[in-house]
């Protein structure tokens, strides 16, 4: 599994076990409001607002929040002038590192992106160095407790998807990003309930890591997930589960 798939877990994780970590609704707002004016304020014709929203309700913000984002996507209502931009580069170990950001200043998260790179023995790279390593996919979660597996993957498959994996106790299904909505609506309308899903990328390659070199990675990784312009950081490392459990215990 990629490192992002695995990150997620314990982000989300951090996410309800720190309350004080404020920046994740503007995350959520900036990434509503950006889909919107890309795609349209109408989640059912824009899987990526749709992914958004789905988020937005995981993290309980409440509803009018949601619909001045979009409004503000759309033009509907005033607001930032919002930039969407790409960075790349190096970690610990040779690893790939991939970040989207949202921002109304480049030139301030530029220059924050490259701090975080320096202080945890990073490179930030040139435009193109390690996009290639990455493929944009849609993944939905599933406990595998209770449902079938040849159900799952006959609606995965009547969907679209391209794959179904068994991660532990869940199914993973790994969709293209244009059929992402159809298997959705496939599981919702066969009342699958789905432990998470988002569109994202996932890198072709991994690098394996030491429990050091994870360590090292690892806070690399939040350091760039954490600032407040970056909206998502992919990464191409792969880890033992058993340290991935042990950072996940100490997170809790």
């Amino acid at each position: 599994m990629s490192g992002h798939s695995k990150w997620s877990k314990i982000k989300r994780k951090k996410q309800g076990a720190d309350a004080k970590r404020g920046n994740l609704f503007t995350k959520i707002i900036k990434e509503i409001t950006v889909a919107a004016r890309h795609g349209g304020g109408d989640p059912n014709a824009n899987p990526r607002l749709r992914s958004a929203i789905d988020e937005a309700k995981a993290a309980n913000m409440p509803q009018n929040n949601i619909e001045r984002a979009i409004k503000r996507g759309t033009g509907e209502i005033e607001g930032q002038i919002l930039e969407e931009v790409t960075y790349e580069g190096y970690g610990p170990s040779g690893v790939a590192i991939f970040i989207e950001a949202v921002t109304d200043n480049r030139n301030r998260t530029t220059a924050e992106i490259r701090r975080a790179f320096s202080r945890h023995n990073g490179n930030l790279g040139s435009q193109g160095s390690v996009a290639w390593q990455f493929k944009a996919q849609g993944i939905i979660s599933i406990d595998a407790k209770g449902y079938e597996e040849d159900k799952i993957i006959a609606y995965a498959l009547e969907g679209g998807a391209i794959d179904v994996k068994t991660e532990g106790d869940t199914y993973q299904i790994i969709t293209p990003p244009e059929n992402y909505t159809k298997v959705k609506d496939i599981l919702q309308n066969n009342n699958i309930t789905m432990a998470h899903s988002e569109l994202t990328k996932i890198a072709q390659t991994t690098v394996s890591l030491s429990e050091k070199d994870a360590e090292k990675v690892l806070k690399l990784y939040e350091a760039l997930d954490e600032l407040d312009d970056v909206q998502h950081v992919y990464a191409n490392f792969d880890i033992p589960d058993s340290v991935m459990e042990k950072i996940s215990s100490e997170v809790g």
